[in-house]
């Protein structure tokens, strides 16, 4: 049976409203600007939490804006830069889903069609509203025979266009959820990357922090194997805030606690401690899920022994460089999402180019020869090809990355874990 993919635009594709962003290009020179802004605000959630009719809201918003189709040509080179992170990461899924993925918006093709389309999502699969315009190029109102400039707008659209097969829907409003309440659509996904809306957020079959998950939930492809909503950020100490925004804006699912409980470590991936407030070693040697430690001070040797012989990554701050609370997290996340260990304390240096349409498998190992050998030994016997492989040691370890071709049976990844005097084995993307 056949599956679409019915996705919103606004704060789910992108991480803004485009209406509320057009209007701040074109009344930017306007005296009662931030007062008009308030009001277009204002309307967009009225609409999308499901208190004001989208109609009422469409209409009110577009005699508000002034704006032109200059205003559009900015508007367009600023939404391609506020894709949401997790769908711009997610290319190979729209290009190998082109037929089934649909952009069903009450927005305007006029700035959406140029943003989705550099996604491998066709023109024909683009439904939003369009713009009209005067002589002069001014937004003078918008085509009301379209559907999706009406109330129930999202709905009456699949009424006509009769897909047959399991349809999903990802969305952050109120018009989204009427696909779900209309029994058009098999299940319906809260996209809460960007805004969650409660009122929409409790009616959803499933809230999906970001689009990895939904591909996760789905067994579909995706960038990353793992969410990162999936993985728990264990904060210990005194962290500066922004260190926590950027775990955030990566996706983590951070929890804060003043010191150091076993309980909550054991099911931690990711570590972020101050000098004070560090792990034994004995706690890490328990900790089987823990991948990497940032640590604001400095490691003694003991932690940083067992930590590597448990296959868990450290990056301190020895000297307290004021730059590290831009410096570590960002080690951190390169280490998460691309296996490199560059300025790690206790692991072998590497730093990976990343190969496209491959897989990226990490092996780390008690270092003994062979193993590398075993290692491509599973390769050779599942007729996979290997595409880059990297191997560095140090005394205790031997970290190994591989590219492989897309595409091999899981049981592949099964024989690799259980390869003699493995320590931790992760498929990363």
């Amino acid at each position: 049976m056949s599956q679409y993919f019915i996705i919103d635009f606004d704060s789910t594709f992108t991480q803004v409203e485009a209406l509320d962003e057009l209007a701040r290009i074109s009344l930017k020179n306007h005296p009662d600007r931030e007062k008009i802004y308030q009001q277009i605000e204002d309307l967009t959630n009225a609409s999308m939490e499901g208190r004001l009719s989208f109609s009422q809201s469409l209409e009110n918003r577009v005699k508000l804006l002034q704006a032109n189709r200059e205003h559009l040509k900015l508007l367009i080179s600023h939404l391609k830069k506020k894709v949401s992170t997790s769908f711009s990461r997610n290319t190979i899924f729209f290009k190998n889903h082109q037929d089934e993925v649909l952009i069903v918006s009450g927005g305007f093709k006029e700035f959406i069609t140029p943003v989705v389309t550099e996604y491998h999502i066709k023109k024909e699969n683009i439904y939003a509203n369009t713009f009209v315009f005067d002589d002069e190029g001014n937004i003078v109102g918008y085509d009301r025979e379209n559907p999706l400039s009406q109330e129930g707008g999202k709905v009456k659209l699949l009424e006509e266009l009769k897909l047959e097969g399991d349809i999903y829907g990802i969305g952050d409003g109120y018009s989204d959820f009427q696909l779900k309440e209309s029994g058009m659509i098999k299940k319906f996904f809260a996209f809460t990357e960007n805004i969650e809306r409660k009122s929409v957020a409790e009616k959803a079959d499933h809230i999906t922090p970001s689009f990895d998950e939904f591909l996760y939930i789905n067994k579909l492809p995706r960038a990353i194997s793992y969410p990162k909503n999936r993985i728990k950020c264990l904060v210990i100490g005194d962290i500066e805030e922004d260190v926590l925004a950027q775990m955030r804006k990566e996706g983590y699912n951070l929890r804060q606690r003043e010191k150091i409980e076993e309980k909550y470590l054991e099911e931690a991936g990711v570590l972020l401690c101050d000098e004070a407030n560090q792990p034994t070693s004995e706690q890490v040697a328990k900790a089987g899920r823990l991948k990497v430690i940032g640590c604001f001070g400095k490691v003694g040797r003991r932690l940083s022994e067992a930590a590597c012989e448990n296959g868990i990554i450290i990056f301190d701050d020895p000297k307290h460089n004021p730059r590290s609370d831009d410096f570590l997290p960002k080690r951190v996340i390169a280490f998460m999402n691309e296996g490199k260990t560059h300025t790690s304390c206790n692991f072998p240096d590497l730093q990976p180019p990343r190969v496209s349409n491959s897989h990226r498998l990490i092996h780390i190992h008690k270092n003994v020869p062979g193993i590398l050998a075993k290692i491509n030994d599973v390769f050779a016997r599942h007729n996979i090809n290997i595409v880059g492989e990297f191997l560095v040691t140090n005394p205790q370890i031997g970290y190994v990355i591989t590219d492989v071709n897309t595409g091999y049976d899981t049981q592949v990844l099964n024989e690799l874990k259980a390869i003699e005097h493995t320590i931790k084995f992760r498929l990363l993307y």
